[in-house]
């Protein structure tokens, strides 16, 4: 079953696709000598940093929050593994007849929806596909002009919208269901009676609250939704709500410096219950922050797969190709987010289309991808539709001052019998 169109571009998408009818659609398709189609993004000459100088150039984009935004100390690390990763890849033999850049078309969004539109339609007449995009809104942005155009592209986020997207191959739990499964482990845990939704609004924030709000009508649980703005001096009506309303469970999805600030603050003015954050609210510099001390009592981290010191041949991998930096679960992140690409554009070259049409059609076959055991082996089924193809693994942690990455591990990867039993049918931000 293939993956129905959803709303998650909202207007920005009818913009979008007006602008695009006038764009390349793919551009002049040619044929190489071994019968391959091409079109856009992919070259005869090599790649400009080349292992072999015999094989073409398959350019991949890259959009993130490099320099000002509040996931830059992520994105940093995510966009410098996924260098590392196809490096490796074209250490290995690249892709066919070709290796693959993700060097030349790198951009920065600065989190701003706007600027991501701006620099994608910059590097779109040059690249065949997007290797990242960071962040819910600045990708739901440019989605509309990605549809209308055939580029894929490898999000760097988890909104449960993707699963409706043909043109998104996504990696691990969305954030609904990272928050159901906190709610299942917090109940096994600490039986909460109350939980409140703090979070970003939006497909990013919305999406996780959403999770939580299902997740606590299943289990019988109080909810309460707390909707914030980006930044950490614009917490205090949070921090209010959190102190008024007593919850038992505040699930936290923001920036880092937000959740630090409401974490720190809370519990400085006599908060009780516990904090749990959804994936792209930690950032092991917290623990240098006047936060820490209430963080390492109060808070843990809910996560799509396993830190950089896991034991797998995948993570084994990652720390090669990135030795001697501080650890970070960035790199983990851009790691596990390139296999889907790969898979796709291998598929792509064995079946002779190497054109943005033909790599579209590999995405929508994949019934599996190798994430050499940083996801289960069943992770990658996009041919199976949004509910059965659904990742639904989470891990916990918590912070841990003696830890590479400032956590350990409180839960392996698992799937609760909340998340276990829900039916993925649309968006789950629309049910919020």
């Amino acid at each position: 079953m293939g993956r129905p169109t959803s709303r998650i571009a909202l207007g920005a998408a009818v913009v979008l696709l007006a602008g695009s009818l006038t764009a390349c659609r793919g551009g002049d398709t040619e044929t190489d000598a071994s019968g391959l189609k091409t079109d856009v993004g992919v070259t005869s000459e090599p790649c400009p940093e080349a292992v072999d100088k015999n094989k073409g150039c398959i350019y991949l984009g890259i959009i993130s929050d490099l320099t000002e935004g509040p996931f830059r100390a992520l994105a940093v690390p995510i966009t410098d593994a996924q260098k590392a990763f196809w490096k490796r890849v074209n250490t290995a033999g690249g892709i066919g007849d070709y290796e693959v850049d993700v060097t030349r078309y790198v951009r920065d969004n600065k989190y701003n929806p706007q600027t991501h539109n701006q620099v994608y339609q910059e590097i779109k007449p040059n690249v065949l596909a997007l290797a990242q995009s960071l962040g819910s809104p600045t990708t739901g942005a440019i989605l509309g002009d990605m549809k209308a155009n055939n580029v894929i592209a490898a999000p760097a986020a988890w909104t449960s919208g993707y699963a409706f997207e043909d043109v998104i191959i996504e990696s691990g739990a969305n954030y609904c269901v990272e928050s159901m499964n906190a709610l299942d482990y917090a109940r096994e845990a600490y039986n909460p009676k109350s939980v409140m939704a703090v979070h970003l609004a939006g497909d990013y924030g919305d999406d996780a609250a959403a999770g939580v709000k299902l997740a606590a009508a299943a289990l019988g649980v109080t909810f309460t939704d707390v909707k914030t703005d980006s930044g950490a001096d614009k917490q205090a009506g949070a921090i209010q709500a959190i102190l008024t309303g007593k919850p038992d469970l505040v699930v936290l999805t923001m920036g880092p410096a937000d959740a630090a600030t409401i974490v720190g603050q809370a519990v400085a003015r006599g908060f009780a219950g516990r904090f749990i954050g959804t994936s792209p609210t930690w950032n092991p510099a917290l623990l240098q922050s006047p936060a820490a001390p209430a963080l390492v009592a109060k808070y843990e981290q809910t996560a799509p797969w396993n830190t950089w010191t896991t034991d797998t041949p995948g993570h084994r991998a990652l720390r090669e190709a990135l030795p001697g930096v501080t650890p970070n679960d960035g790199y983990t992140a851009g790691w596990v987010w390139s296999y889907p690409m790969k898979a796709a554009l291998a598929k792509a070259a064995a079946d002779g289309d190497l054109t943005r049409a033909g790599l579209l059609k590999a995405v929508k076959s994949l019934t599996k991808v190798d994430y050499e055991g940083m996801l289960p082996d069943n992770a990658g089924n996009y041919a199976a539709g949004p509910n059965d193809g659904a990742v639904r693994v989470t891990a916990i942690y918590k912070p841990d001052q003696a830890s590479p990455t400032g956590v350990s591990r409180v839960r392996d990867l698992f799937t609760g019998p909340t998340a276990q039993a829900y039916t993925l049918d649309r968006p789950c931000y629309e049910k919020l």
